[in-house]
């Protein structure tokens, strides 16, 4: 079984992009972020309604970081420090050294390779220090962008599932992509 400890907070560096830690200063953006029509199309959770609502999210993703439960990164732009997106690992599954990655970037900064270069970066980390044996993506079978990223990052698809998922009054389906550590 895998044991993660993610004290001191790990912060990574690309080319263009610096994945660290995201306090409650970057409320603001996670507001704009999560309450976004088109950034949340395909994520079934509701849109955030109020700045608080950022702020509790923010305190409740760092309340489970520090009880290593699941690890979270903000994306910033290296050149200005603006916060971008988010990147992280919501859902560990310890005794089978697997994990679910996920991430949202705002509609503006799509296109421009900042969700590829912040996957690959996050996927090095999730293989080579958490040492997870496999890291698996559950998307929205009409999310084309994120199927894309994926692909570029040598995920593979390995299913889809039927109206796996009740939100808002109805069945989605999921697809599952994943990528193992060989």
């Amino acid at each position: 079984m895998l044991d993660i400890n993610f004290i001191p907070f790990p912060e990574l560096e690309t080319e263009r992009l610096v994945l660290k830690r995201i306090t409650l200063m970057e409320a603001s953006t996670m507001y704009t972020l999560r309450s976004n029509v088109t950034a949340m199309q395909y994520i079934p959770r509701p849109l955030m309604q109020t700045l608080e609502d950022a702020q509790k999210h923010i305190q409740a993703v760092d309340d489970k970081i520090n009880l290593n439960e699941c690890i979270n990164w903000g994306i910033y732009l290296k050149e200005s420090g603006q916060m971008i997106g988010t990147i992280g690992y919501p859902h560990f599954q310890l005794d089978h050294s697997r994990s679910e990655i996920g991430y949202m970037i705002l509609p503006e900064y799509n296109g421009k390779g900042y969700m590829t270069e912040a996957l690959t970066k996050a996927v090095d980390y999730g293989f080579s220090t958490i040492k997870l044996h496999s890291i698996e993506a559950l998307v929205n079978p009409e999310n084309v962008g994120s199927r894309r990223v994926l692909e570029k990052c040598g995920f593979v698809k390995e299913g889809h599932l039927k109206e796996n998922f009740f939100f808002n009054g109805i069945f989605l389906d999921t697809v599952i992509y994943s990528k193992l550590n060989k």
